[in-house]
């Protein structure tokens, strides 16, 4: 039994209704700075009125930042943490989904952690000292970030209970990590209810990441017991609940049972790591900005695990999971690891994802292989967590499989 290392502090608020009760809680501040997207959906949804009635009636004072990019930006993550300090906020809340999360999880670091320019002079925050990787400095932060309470409005990234953060740059086309235990959430909210408002599309490119946290994490070389466990209940739920929530966005229950799926993804990131399949994604979504990464994620993932099952990775964990997602022991005694791909594509079909073309998001085949080397040079992390080593050509021909 291989050892691990687990840590998640957060407390979580988890079900239906569950909104209702962020008032009661002890909240870690005085002043918030509610973080959204740049969209309308959390206003015209009465989400932030809701929250913001919550706040009230806890006695917290709060300020809006709405900047927030679908792959948040360093400039809008430093903006955010500038208005943070020059209001007075003593915590932030990020309403939205992952890159609300991921971008308030910056706007804590940079915000506490003013920037000290080459003539001694304190300056602005800028999240790139934190950043690891690429162009950015990789500093470790002096003081600690400003805490977070996350209302998650989406089932995709498991942000809500992680310490990690995914932060681009678009002149240098880097799409880097943000990583640091301080930066786990004090509360999270998962409330299934702000997720029926989700477009068809979109819980399908939330969903399959958050699947697809439990797949990579469960062949990941960093796998051990306690990922595991929730590696397989993620992959189990999600493959259940994925079809109908987005065929029937209104089933509360398929609702709830796919941001369980997504939470558990968030912990089995906590104990193991994703890998070179979402460092290949943040090679393409650093070119592309406007790519969402959850439709990156399934445009490469059937190629990226045939290389893995041609590799004879780790066969028997393959079966094991086309078993978690509807295969029966008959089909894996046909197919064998392949099995996992048939169940795999059936799901796309189902979803209506099966057709995603990198090229609608203007996508060349000529750059692909410089996505590749950009993948490798960022998140060189991530492809270290791969089953067996991927090379620039592996990851080029990955992406080429892919492409239409």
């Amino acid at each position: 039994m291989n050892p691990y290392n687990f840590f998640a502090p957060t407390r979580v608020l988890f079900g239906p209704g569950k909104l209702g009760e962020l008032g009661d809680q002890r909240l870690p501040g005085t002043k918030a700075l509610i973080v959204t997207t740049a969209g309308k959906s959390v206003k015209a949804n009465g989400y932030l009125a809701r929250v913001e009635a919550e706040l009230d009636r806890a006695g917290v004072a709060h300020e809006l930042f709405d900047h927030i990019e679908p792959n948040p930006l360093r400039k809008t993550v430093n903006a955010g943490a500038r208005l943070a300090r020059e209001r007075g906020c003593d915590f932030v809340l990020a309403l939205g989904g992952g890159s609300v999360m991921d971008g308030s999880k910056g706007i804590c670091a940079a915000a506490a952690n003013p920037h000290h320019a080459a003539d001694g002079s304190e300056q602005p925050g800028d999240i790139w000292d934190f950043v690891k990787g690429g162009t950015a400095k990789g500093l470790p932060m002096p003081n600690d970030p400003l805490p977070l309470v996350c209302v998650t409005t989406t089932a995709g990234t498991g942000s809500e209970v992680d310490a990690g953060g995914i932060i681009s740059q678009e002149e240098t086309e880097e799409k880097l990590r943000l990583g640091e235990p301080r930066l786990f959430p004090r509360l999270s909210v998962v409330d299934p209810e702000l997720m029926l408002t989700v477009p068809p599309r979109l819980t399908a490119y939330q969903g399959f990441d958050a699947m697809f946290h439990g797949i990579e994490c469960y062949i990941s070389n960093l796998r051990n017991p306690m990922g595991d466990m929730t590696c397989r209940e993620g992959i189990r739920n999600a493959a259940a609940a994925l079809p109908t929530c987005v065929n029937d966005g209104s089933n509360l229950e398929a609702r709830t049972q796919l941001a369980f799926a997504n939470t558990l993804g968030g912990y089995a990131m906590d104990a193991s790591g994703t890998t070179g399949c979402h460092g290949t994604e943040h090679g393409m979504s650093a070119h592309h900005h406007r790519l969402p990464h959850g439709a990156g994620l399934i445009m490469i993932s059937g190629a990226y695990h045939r290389h893995m099952i041609d590799a004879h990775a780790c066969d028997e964990r393959y079966e094991d999971m086309a078993r978690l997602m509807g295969a029966t022991d008959a089909d894996v005694a046909a197919r064998g690891p392949l099995a996992f791909i048939d169940q795999y594509e059936r799901l796309e079909r189902a979803c209506g994802v099966d057709g995603l073309a990198m090229s609608d998001w203007g996508i060349t085949h000529e750059e692909l292989p410089a996505i590749a080397a950009k993948a490798l040079e960022t998140n060189g992390v991530l492809f270290s967590h791969d089953p067996v080593p991927l090379t620039q050509d592996d990851v080029t021909a990955i992406l080429e499989r892919s492409w239409r």
